[in-house]
């Protein structure tokens, strides 16, 4: 009997790859040209959001900073209107190790049901292919064949196996990708693939829906007396609140890793970074971190992930990751600040983090820092129900260099000061930064998150019509 899209979600499943390339009916099309035109990719860039650290960034990095990748990005006819790039491609030059983390969504897209199956079979891929227009979720088993087709489409055009191929969607839930305009645009976006800054830009632009930035960034470090690139990009503005175990990311690396310390290395980076940002409490059926290590850089081989130079590595792909993930946050729809939550005292980091994202995620406090009221009760109260048991007397809160809560106690403030360091964060499109402390223990942790305004509410009242 065959398994619906949900049960594909929870259960394993190995041979429905080639049933499905069986099914797939012959298509007829017309000639279809992809545009890489100045009117694809008007959108500016992101500013960079790395935290500082023990590495260094690089001016306009992206997915080709890293030796050993070419990128490309196209319009090719998939949105529902206008002609911003929306097809993307991020090929490997030989087998890359590949590690990701995936949407806890039960209704999980048919790309990410189809990236578990390949990374269940594989730990070695060549090729990401990202479309924006439509995110073929909720489309039932026949957006299961579509993913398989568009795969097979690109391993063609690459002169590769379908299992090295791996899919990425982002749009509109529950509409079926334009099959008719993305088979055709395959083979002529892969002729375009190259290995310049540039290159890695339009791939960037070509992924994004309501984002008004692109999203990509780099850093390099050293590792046995050679240099290291960690590039990457992602997109997202709208329904995010990722929790991975319409958010995607792409992260490459020319690190010579082993495959599991680099499927490690990306899970832990992925807990510090994109699951730690909110911008509206929704949970995606598409969210999506792929990273591929090329092992292009001639470093030493990374085989543990507890070595130096392990530490080394997942510390730099936590902050490069860390860095995308704030500048979805930034971009959240209708945003006119970042909200960077740091917790501390907590027992443990995972129980900061937590801590950090609940007040990161909370609706009336992100309505009070819209409306720059300094309301800091209901950062308490999101500290409170946040599911962290913790003691109120201990509980401090601070805005900026003011601190409004002190050993559960409130202290007397300057509220004028207070609305007028919010009024020109957000006027200046910002950082609010936002302290809690819970305790005296070791665990620290951060969230990102945005203001909430009017814009947010009319962006998603009239998001299909």
């Amino acid at each position: 009997m065959a398994l619906s899209m949900q049960q594909r979600c929870l259960a394993p499943r190995g041979a429905n790859r080639a049933q499905f390339a069986r099914q797939a009916a012959v298509r007829m099309v017309q000639t279809h040209a992809i545009q890489q035109g100045p009117d694809n990719f008007k959108i500016p860039a992101a500013p960079d959001l790395i935290p500082d650290g023990p590495w260094e960034k690089v001016k306009d990095g992206n997915c080709n900073s890293a030796k050993g990748f070419k990128c490309t990005g196209a319009y090719g006819g998939l949105r529902a209107s206008g002609v911003k790039a929306d097809l993307a491609l991020v090929v490997a030059d030989k087998d890359a190790v590949v590690g990701g983390t995936f949407t806890t969504n039960v209704m999980c897209a048919a790309p990410v049901t189809y990236c578990r199956d390949v990374m269940k079979r594989k730990k070695t891929v060549r090729a990401v292919m990202t479309n924006a227009g439509q995110a073929n979720a909720a489309t039932g088993d026949q957006g299961y064949k579509d993913a398989v087709e568009t795969a097979d489409a690109l391993a063609k055009a690459l002169g590769i196996s379908p299992d090295d191929v791996l899919l990425q969607s982002t749009g509109v839930i529950g509409r079926r990708m334009k099959m008719e305009a993305f088979i055709p645009a395959i083979p002529e976006i892969a002729k375009t693939l190259g290995a310049s800054q540039q290159d890695g830009h339009r791939a960037a632009i070509a992924i994004t829906t309501t984002d008004l930035v692109s999203k990509a960034a780099a850093l390099r470090i050293n590792i046995g007396g050679k240099p290291v690139t960690v590039g990457g990009m992602c997109k997202g503005s709208g329904m995010i609140h990722p929790n991975m175990a319409t958010m995607l990311g792409v992260v490459t690396c020319d690190a010579d890793v082993e495959p599991d310390t680099w499927r490690e290395i990306i899970r832990r980076a992925s807990t510090a970074s994109f699951n730690q940002i909110t911008v509206d409490g929704d949970t995606s059926t598409n969210d999506c971190v792929i990273g591929l290590a090329s092992g292009a850089s001639g470093a030493p081989k990374v085989t543990d992930i507890n070595s130096a130079d392990g530490k080394a590595l997942e510390a730099a792909t936590a902050a490069l990751m860390q860095g995308l993930a704030k500048s979805i946050a930034w971009d959240g729809e209708g945003a006119t600040c970042l909200l960077e939550i740091e917790c501390v005292g907590a027992k443990s980091d995972a129980d900061a983090r937590q801590v950090a994202r609940s007040v990161a995620g909370s609706h009336l406090a992100k309505a009070a820092m819209f409306g720059h009221d300094p309301n800091w009760g209901r950062l308490a109260a999101a500290a409170g129900y946040s599911g962290i048991i913790f003691d109120q007397n201990e509980l401090g809160v601070q805005l900026g260099s003011m601190v409004l809560m002190e050993k559960g106690q409130p202290l007397e403030f300057d509220k004028v000061a207070a609305n007028k360091y919010l009024k020109d964060t957000c006027g200046k499109h910002g950082t609010v930064h936002i302290k809690v402390t819970v305790g005296k223990g070791p665990g620290k942790g951060m969230a990102w998150g945005c203001d909430l305004s009017y814009d947010y509410v009319k962006i998603n009242a009239e998001y299909t019509t």
